[in-house]
C-alpha cells in the first residue's frame, strides 16, 4: 500500500520527467523556429493583408486610392453575383485539369517510362528537348507558344506546306492552345520527378514479374504505378498549385480573350485590379483563388496521408 509521501514523491518524479521531456521537445524544435517565423512573415503576412484588403474598396487611382473604406463582404457578394466569375472559375478548373492533372502528369509519366526503356542517346536528346521548355523564362516560352499558334505562325506554316489551311488557333480554340502550351512547358518537371521515382524501384521486383510472365503493360499498372503512387500524388499537388497561378503564359498568348474565353482567375484578378483599378475587388478574386488552391492541397495531403496509413 502506497503511503501519501510515496505518492507525492512519485507524482513529483512524473512531473520532473514530463518537464524534462517537454524541454527536450522544445530543444529539438528550436532549429525550426527561424523557418516558422519567416513563413509567418513572408507567407502568412501577405495572406492576412490580402484578406483585409479584400474587405475594402481600395482603388488604384482616384479618391479611394487615398481614402480607403471598409465595405465588409460587398466585394464577395458582387463577385459571386457577377457573370464573369463563374466562367473564369470553370475555365480555371478546365485549365488545371487539362494541362496539369492530365497533360503534365500523363505526358511526364509516359516520357519517363519510355526513357527508362529506350536507348541512352535517344533519352538524352528527348530529355534535353523537354527540359529546354522548362528552363526557359515564362515570358520567353509564352512568346514562343504565341509564335507557334498564331495565324501566321509555325503550326499554320507546317499545315500549309502539306496543302492544308490552318485556323487562327488563338481565336478559335484559345483554351486548347494555352492548355497545350502549359503542358509543353511543365512536362519536364513531372518527367524528372517520375524518372527519379522509377530509379528507386528494385530491379528484382521487375525480374520477378518477368519470370511470372507479366507483360510490359501489366508490369506498369500492377507493379510500377503502385510503387510510385506517393511520388505521383506529390507531383500532382505541385503541378496543380503551379498551374493554378499561371498568368504570363495566358496573358501573352490570348490576354484572356477572345470574349473572355480564356480568362482564368489570375487573368480576371489582374483585369479588375490593374485595368479597372478596383484593387479591393481584384484582391477578393485572389483570395478565392487562394481558397481553390487550398481545396486542392487538402485533397492531395489527405491522399498522401491515406497512403501512409495503408503502407
Amino acid at each position: 500500500m502506497h503511503t501519501p509521501s510515496a505518492t507525492l514523491a512519485s507524482d513529483a518524479r512524473s512531473a520532473r520527467r514530463a518537464a524534462r521531456m517537454a524541454r527536450m521537445r522544445l530543444l529539438r524544435l528550436s532549429p525550426t523556429i527561424p523557418a516558422v517565423v519567416l513563413l509567418g512573415v513572408f507567407l502568412g503576412g501577405p495572406i492576412v493583408w490580402a484578406l483585409v484588403g479584400s474587405l475594402t474598396d481600395a482603388a488604384l487611382s482616384g479618391p479611394r486610392a487615398r481614402n480607403v473604406s471598409f465595405v465588409g463582404l460587398d466585394n464577395y457578394l458582387t463577385l459571386f453575383t457577377s457573370a464573369s466569375f463563374p466562367a473564369a472559375l470553370v475555365l480555371t478548373l478546365v485549365f488545371v485539369v487539362a494541362s496539369a492533372i492530365v497533360g503534365q502528369t500523363v505526358c511526364g509519366l509516359v516520357l519517363a517510362l519510355l526513357l527508362r526503356s529506350g536507348s541512352r542517346v535517344v533519352g538524352a536528346v528527348v530529355s534535353t528537348i523537354v527540359v529546354t521548355a522548362w528552363v526557359l523564362p515564362e515570358i520567353v516560352a509564352a512568346f514562343a507558344c504565341y509564335a507557334f499558334f498564331n495565324d501566321q505562325g509555325t503550326l499554320n506554316q507546317v499545315i500549309g506546306a502539306v496543302g492544308l489551311t490552318g485556323e487562327n488557333w488563338l481565336y478559335v480554340f484559345p483554351m486548347v492552345a494555352v492548355c497545350l502550351a502549359n503542358t509543353w512547358r511543365g512536362t519536364a518537371f513531372s518527367m524528372m520527378t517520375y524518372q527519379a521515382a522509377l530509379g528507386e524501384i528494385p530491379s528484382d521486383v521487375k525480374e520477378a514479374a518477368a519470370i511470372d510472365g507479366a507483360g510490359r503493360l501489366r508490369t506498369v499498372f500492377s507493379i510500377t504505378l503502385p510503387m510510385i503512387r506517393r511520388s505521383i500524388s506529390s507531383t500532382l499537388m505541385l503541378v496543380t498549385l503551379q498551374t493554378l497561378s499561371v498568368f504570363t503564359l495566358i496573358w501573352v498568348m490570348t490576354s484572356g480573350g477572345p470574349s473572355s474565353r480564356s480568362t482564368t482567375l489570375p487573368i480576371l484578378a489582374y483585369q479588375e485590379a490593374f485595368q479597372a483599378g478596383a484593387i479591393g475587388y481584384g484582391t477578393a478574386i485572389a483570395v478565392v483563388m487562394l481558397l481553390v488552391g487550398g481545396v486542392f492541397a487538402v485533397v492531395y495531403v489527405r491522399a498522401l496521408r491515406d497512403e501512409e496509413q495503408t503502407r
